[in-house]
C-alpha cells in the first residue's frame, strides 16, 4: 500500500519579496518641439499619438511626465534610450536628446 505524503506548504504570494518598480520620468526643456516628444514616445515606448501628445503637454506644463513604470533594469534601459535618441532636427539650437531620470515608484521601494 502506497501512502501519499502531503506536499510542503507553499509560501503565499504576500510572503515573496516584490520586485521594486521604478518610474521613467521625461524632463522638460526648451530645446525640443512637441513633434519631437511625440515622435520619440511613439518610437521608443509605442505610445499612441494621443498618449504621446498628452505626455508632451504634461512635460511642457509641469516640467515632467512619467512615461513608463517597470523594474529597474528596464527603467534604466528606457532612460538610456531617451538620452540617446538624438537632437531635435527641427530646432537649430538643439544639441542633444531630452533628459530622463528614473525614480522609485511610490510604495514599491
Amino acid at each position: 500500500m502506497t501512502v501519499a505524503t502531503p506536499a510542503p506548504a507553499r509560501e503565499s504570494s504576500t510572503e515573496h519579496e516584490l520586485t521594486p518598480l521604478y518610474h521613467v520620468v521625461l524632463l522638460d526643456d526648451d530645446d525640443h518641439t512637441y513633434d519631437y516628444v511625440i515622435e520619440m514616445l511613439q518610437r521608443l515606448f509605442l505610445k499612441t499619438l494621443e498618449e504621446a501628445y498628452n505626455h508632451a503637454v504634461e512635460v511642457d506644463s509641469t516640467g515632467r511626465t512619467i512615461v513608463m513604470t517597470c523594474d529597474k533594469p528596464a527603467a534604466e534601459f528606457a532612460r538610456d534610450q531617451v538620452q540617446n535618441y538624438g537632437p531635435d532636427w527641427r530646432m537649430p539650437k538643439c544639441k542633444g536628446s531630452m533628459s530622463a531620470i528614473i525614480e522609485p515608484a511610490a510604495g514599491t521601494a
